[in-house]
């Protein structure tokens, strides 16, 4: 009986199983694309009839990509403006949402809304506006802007993530802290920060992917300062007038990734309940 059952459960869930696991190829097959074609020689990359599995492999379009112009120059100035931009939204979103989530204000509803709308804002619609404002007051070509640009985008959702957080934190705990003769801060600091970390490492590696991959204020930010760029833009420099060299761009788009993947595999233990907890709390 305890069989029949069994079985009837599992051909229940079978389309799911199916659904899933169509899902899971849909999404990695053009990954696993750009890894083969970075492997892949030029001859049987231009080839008519491409094959899955590369019959050679090779190397040369890393080592292409890794000679390329700027790729050092610009690998440090993405790493500086995404670190850059994360830290200083983390500073600000830390105060925000204390104040939010233990402070009582007028205005605090409003704010919230505020946030909101700003986190749903698309970003490219805002291009103009900032280009203009940047132009006006001199900031073009200078990475400060790139870094302040991307602090704006990550700091709605930094917000309300860590907002959400702090209210699953019995206020209590601090209050003893203080009882013994901690300060507010002194108290937030030693008790609500140490339980916060699931939340700040959501929080960073949202705004750590969302830096390291912009293109379009990178791109239109920068314009005569080529030195000033990042890895997104140094991308498209192995597309010029005779054609893409596919090869190289693959192996570039792989070391770029690099980075992000590293960052999410550090940190994915707390990514889950961070999430989680700034979603629930209202």
């Amino acid at each position: 009986m305890s069989t029949t059952v069994s079985a009837r459960r599992a051909l229940r869930r079978l389309p799911l199983h199916l659904a899933a696991g169509v899902t899971v190829l849909v999404c990695l097959f053009p990954v696993y694309w750009m890894i083969s074609t970075a492997f892949t020689p030029n001859r049987d990359i231009q080839s008519a009839h491409p094959r899955i599995v590369p019959r050679t492999w090779t190397l040369d379009h890393f080592r292409r990509a890794v000679d390329a112009d700027g790729f050092g120059l610009f690998w440090r100035n993405s790493l500086l403006v995404t670190l850059g931009a994360v830290l200083l939204a983390l500073a600000v979103a830390l105060g925000a949402s204390f104040a939010v989530a233990r402070m009582r204000w007028r205005g605090r509803r409003q704010f919230m809304l505020a946030v909101f709308l700003a986190q749903m804002a698309p970003w490219e619609s805002l291009i103009i506006p900032v280009y203009i404002i940047s132009r006006d007051t001199g900031m073009l070509d200078r990475l400060p802007t790139l870094t302040l640009v991307y602090f704006m985008m990550t700091l709605p959702f930094t917000v309300v993530v860590l907002r959400g957080f702090l209210s699953t934190i019995p206020p209590e705990l601090e209050e003893s802290a203080r009882l013994d003769g901690c300060t507010r801060l002194s108290a937030f600091r030693h008790v609500a920060l140490p339980l916060l970390a699931p939340g700040l490492m959501a929080t960073s590696l949202f705004g750590y992917i969302t830096a390291w991959n912009e293109f379009a204020y990178a791109n239109f930010l920068i314009i005569k300062q080529q030195d000033h760029r990042t890895l997104p833009v140094w991308l498209s420099s192995f597309h010029n007038i005779f054609g893409t060299d596919w090869g190289a761009t693959m192996a570039a788009s792989i070391l770029f990734s690099l980075p992000a993947l590293v960052v999410f595999l550090l940190l994915q233990r707390h990514v889950t309940s961070g999430f989680a907890a700034g979603a629930v709390k209202g």
